[in-house]
């Protein structure tokens, strides 16, 4: 059966597009709301994100953990945020290969944000009955679409919560209401 190669899900957050953005596009800031990753290290002296930016994603399933090496694909401020994961290892990301690529689309809509979060499998060297296999060991019976599906609706389920509870000031949004655009 031909694998599912792309996932994504959407959610709407009142906030601007460019304060959701600024959240997002932080790799050190991503395990507060994703249900696998632990944070990152940034690779290099510059911390906000830009295009070429490197850094290490540690990340946990169950009591399996893993470390991937990442690099920033897309940072623009207020519209998209991507990175692909083009290495993996248990301490450090030894195994070089194209893994995926995560990215994030910020919309605003009548004063929210709709923040679109997309996962794509890279691995397109793999033939689709191995790639399979693979996934129902490492999720537990699952494909890597099935299961990244549900990461995703978690990912941003946390984030609207965290940002909506940050109160309009820090999520983007004026005091007197939600911010039109």
């Amino acid at each position: 059966m031909p694998r599912t190669m792309s996932v994504s899900d959407s959610i709407l957050i009142r906030a601007t597009p460019s304060a959701v953005y600024e959240r997002l596009s932080d790799p050190t800031a991503m395990g507060r709301w994703s249900p696998e990753n632990q944070g990152a290290r940034i690779i290099g002296e510059q911390r906000r994100a830009h295009v070429g930016m490197v850094f290490e994603g540690r990340n946990r399933r169950g009591s399996f953990r893993w470390t991937t090496r990442c690099t920033v694909t897309a940072a623009d401020p207020g519209e998209r945020f991507a990175f692909r994961v083009h290495a993996i290892g248990v301490r450090r990301p030894r195994l070089p290969g194209a893994v995926a690529l995560w990215e994030y689309r910020f919309e605003a809509v009548d004063g929210s944000t709709r923040v679109t979060e997309t996962w794509t499998d890279d691995r397109r060297a793999w033939p689709d009955f191995l790639a399979n296999a693979f996934d129902r060991v490492a999720t537990r019976g699952h494909t890597f679409a099935e299961f990244q599906r549900g990461n995703i609706r978690t990912t941003l389920e946390r984030l609207k919560t965290a940002m909506e509870q940050d109160g309009p000031e820090k999520a983007g949004a004026p005091e007197d209401g939600p911010r039109r655009g």
